[in-house]
């Protein structure tokens, strides 16, 4: 059987390794300067020069970034059911309600309509995911937002470079957030980045993840070890410079499944949106694990499921909403498979992963 293809592959080359190894000689490996310039860097490339916080993980990012903007026990923040935990997770840590709504099926992101019949007198904010890269529906969710006087708040862990009309996503509300998680479309190794929407959002964050203090044994405020390295702020420097080239190649991937797939429900791409692909998600109507047991046992082909348990039937974070009813969101549990489109793969591999999605789809129709 041919080699193993894998859903997903971090790409760490020379450079990353060189970059390391200079740090590592320099002797100063806590956040220091390669923090600063990789906070810079990373501002300049995807958020229009806002003000970026470098912390230690991308959940750190969403738990600062909801603090920043005054969060906290009493309110509610509308948020997707299917997503990573880590979005309800961090509503939750701030002593907030995280209400879950549904998802529009095109994008799998949030349905205005039911972030609207979410809105209560305690709702603080809405949340969207840009999830598997696509940019949510941020023109109705703003218009929401704006009518009943909430924030917007942005997970976009997954969207390094997703836009909607010309606007990149982490620009769009009082704060965004990206995972710098390995199988991310760049990576640091591990780490987040907090864009914020003005210097208070981002002077707060900065406090957040330094135990309270901007200078040394001056605690301001009660705060977290948040911090990243500059072991990892290297990586991640050095990954900015080759992520624009990676993402090409991820939308040339999925340009070609979705002119050679067969048999499956291929994602749609909004009008004016960015789609950066993180993850290239399909639908299948009819016994999804069965679908993805054969691509592997039968084809050496690797596939993922985002995300087969809801956020809000997961057994930590299912009593904030007992008995929620969300059809599209258990729709998409039952069908979603994401195949590999990541900028490893050559033409015959994404010639393989056609051949073995059309065949394991026809035997199955």
């Amino acid at each position: 059987m041919s080699e193993f293809i894998p859903p997903a592959k971090p790409i760490i080359g020379d450079d990353e390794r060189e970059a390391v190894d200079r740090v590592l000689r320099s002797g100063m490996v806590a956040q220091g300067p390669e923090v600063a310039a990789f906070e810079a860097e990373f501002s300049q490339h995807f958020v229009k020069g806002r003000p970026v916080v470098a912390v230690n993980s991308g959940t750190a990012g969403l738990h600062l970034g909801l603090l920043t903007a005054g969060v906290g026990p009493g309110d509610e923040v509308i948020v997707p059911s299917f997503t990573f935990a880590a979005t309800g997770n961090s509503v939750a840590l701030t002593g907030a309600t995280p209400v879950f709504a549904d998802i529009e099926p095109e994008t799998f992101t949030l349905d205005p309509a039911s972030v609207e019949a979410s809105i209560t007198s305690r709702t603080k904010g809405i949340m969207p995911v840009h999830l598997y890269g696509h940019p949510a529906r941020m023109r109705e969710l703003q218009a929401i937002a704006d009518k009943h006087g909430v924030a917007i708040y942005e997970d976009a862990a997954q969207a390094h470079g997703a836009a909607l009309d010309g606007r990149p996503v982490g620009t769009f509300g009082a704060f965004g957030m990206f995972s710098l998680y390995p199988t991310k479309n760049m990576t640091s190794g591990e780490g987040g980045m907090i864009s914020a929407a003005d210097d208070d959002i981002a002077r707060n964050a900065r406090l957040l993840r330094n135990q309270g203090m901007e200078r040394q044994y001056e605690n301001e405020v009660i705060g977290f070890n948040a911090r990243m390295t500059d072991i990892h702020a290297a990586i991640g420097r050095v990954q900015l410079t080759k992520v624009d080239a990676w993402t090409a190649t991820r939308q040339a991937n999925a340009a070609f499944l979705d002119a050679h797939l067969e048999g499956v429900v291929v994602p749609p791409v909004l009008d004016g949106a960015v789609h950066v692909y993180h993850q290239y998600t399909i639908r299948v109507a009819d016994d999804r694990d069965g679908f993805v047991r054969a691509l592997k046992e039968e084809h050496n082909v690797g596939s993922g499921v985002y995300y087969p348990i809801p956020n809000h039937r997961l057994p930590s974070l299912a009593h904030f909403a007992p008995g929620l009813d969300l059809p599209e969101t258990e729709t998409a549990a039952r069908e979603v498979v994401s195949l590999p489109v990541h900028p490893s793969l050559g033409q015959d591999d994404l010639a393989r992963i056609v051949a073995a999605v059309n065949a394991v789809a026809g035997a199955g129709a």
